[in-house]
Order: C-alpha cells, then sequence, then structure tokens
C-alpha cells in the first residue's frame, strides 16, 4: 500500500498539503485487507469475514475477503471508486499511519511520500504558517490512535479464539463461470467447536463481549456467494467489452 513511508515533520512537511481524493486505485489490487473487530457488525452485511495465519508471529489475523483471486478487488470500479457503502478503516486512513518511535508505548505518524494524495500546490494544509497542526492532521491523529486501540483488542480476540483452538481452515469451492476453484489459506470459528466448549470459557467470551464478533464472523459467511456473483458479473462486463487497437493511447 504504501510506497515510501516517512514520518510526518512539520519542518519538512511545512508545505505539504492533502488534496480532495475519493479514488481507491491504490487499493485496487488487494483481495484482503485487515478488519479491525468493532468494524464487524458493519463489515458483516457486506464482506466475508474471515482469518488468515500470520506464522512470523504465530498468530491468526482478521481480513476482510474483497476478491476470489490475489490482486484482484472486485469493490474498486475501473474510475478507482469503492462499490460499497462500507469502507474498511485500514483503507480509509491512507496517506496516513502510525509507527512505533522506538521508545516503548510511543507511535508518530507517518505519510506516503509517494501518493498522489499529497502536493504543495494544491488541497488543505496539514500545518499552519506557525507550524502547528491544522483541524484536518488533528483528525487524522485522533482517528488513527482510535485505529491503535482497537487493533490491540482485536489482538486479543484473535489470540482468544486461538488459544482455544476455536479456528479450523475454511475449505471453499466456489463457482465461476463453469469451473470451480478451491480458496485455500483461510480459517473460520468452528461451530462444533464454539458449541462445545466449557461453560468457563464460553461465560469468559460472554462478559469480553467477543460472542457477538464471532457471530458476526460466521454470519459474513454467506457474502462469499456474493463475491462470486461480482466476480461472474465482472467476467461478463470484459467480455462484452470492444477490442481495443494494439497501438491505441
Amino acid at each position: 500500500m504504501f510506497k515510501n513511508i516517512v514520518p510526518l515533520q512539520k519542518d519538512q512537511h511545512a508545505n505539504l498539503k492533502i488534496k480532495s481524493n475519493n479514488s481507491f486505485e491504490f487499493a485496487a489490487k488487494f483481495h484482503v485487507a485487515s478488519i479491525m473487530a468493532n468494524e464487524f457488525y458493519r463489515a458483516a452485511s457486506t464482506y466475508p469475514i474471515i482469518f488468515i495465519e500470520d506464522a512470523s508471529k504465530d498468530a491468526f489475523v482478521p481480513v476482510v475477503l474483497l476478491g476470489l483471486n490475489p490482486q484482484q478487488n472486485l469493490f474498486v470500479n475501473e474510475e478507482g471508486k469503492w462499490e460499497a457503502t462500507y469502507i474498511p478503516a485500514i483503507l480509509r486512513r491512507y496517506p496516513f499511519a502510525l509507527a512505533k518511535t522506538g521508545e516503548e508505548d510511543r507511535y508518530t505518524v507517518c505519510i506516503d511520500e509517494g501518493s498522489d494524495f499529497f502536493s504543495e500546490q494544491e488541497g488543505e494544509r496539514l500545518f499552519d504558517e506557525e507550524g502547528n497542526p491544522e483541524k484536518l492532521l488533528e483528525n487524522v491523529k485522533q482517528f488513527l490512535g482510535s485505529l491503535h486501540q482497537m487493533e490491540t483488542l482485536t489482538k486479543q480476540f484473535s489470540e482468544m479464539l486461538k488459544e482455544h483452538n476455536m479456528l479450523a481452515p475454511l475449505n471453499m469451492k466456489v463457482r465461476q463461470s463453469n469451473a470451480v476453484q478451491n480458496i485455500t489459506g483461510a480459517y473460520a470459528v468452528n461451530e462444533q467447536r464454539l458449541n462445545n466448549l466449557n461453560d468457563e470459557v464460553f461465560l469468559e467470551l460472554r462478559k469480553k463481549n467477543m460472542l457477538p464478533l464471532i457471530y458476526s464472523h460466521l454470519t459474513s459467511l454467506t457474502q462469499i456467494e456474493r463475491l462470486v456473483q461480482l466476480k461472474d458479473k465482472t467476467m461478463s462486463k470484459e467480455k462484452t467489452l470492444p477490442d481495443q487497437p494494439e497501438n491505441a493511447q
């Protein structure tokens, strides 16, 4: 996603502006996107929520499935517009991010200097003439802070699912045109394992408000069929497009 991420500094970026840009072209080849616990309820009405394994951290990460093939996002159209009512927060934060400063529990705002969202000629300023953050930048900081807090809670949720062995491979077979495609690498809460939890663990999940997250995740899996329909629609559209001359500019 990020081409050149650097810390935002008032001296170096004193004249930097951010353009009014609603394009999600930068995400056109993302077939998954990380999602936070507080997003499950809204996201479940549009996207399948699955878990993928991060072997380097021995952890599972919840993501929304945006396409059935790598480098395929079925929700970004040819103009770069997002074709769904809810957009994952991890994408809405772009071209900003948080990064550790080296001190414990200290973070700094970073930007993607390679993003077309930034300019020194047009857009809203990030800093005023005296080098103080403008309201827009303050809002960005607040959004990134909230996102970081939810990232911590989401990690705790995933760790609890892993601790109690509730995740199992989700072997998805989807129909595309006249073929059947196997989609591997996805995990989901196993309903039998959920039902077999002892009372102590089940009550702990309820006390920590994790049961609604599990049910939202399970309900969202019905959206896989929606992705199949979107894929078929995309393929049909591509077939009806006229051939372009090879030397077209």
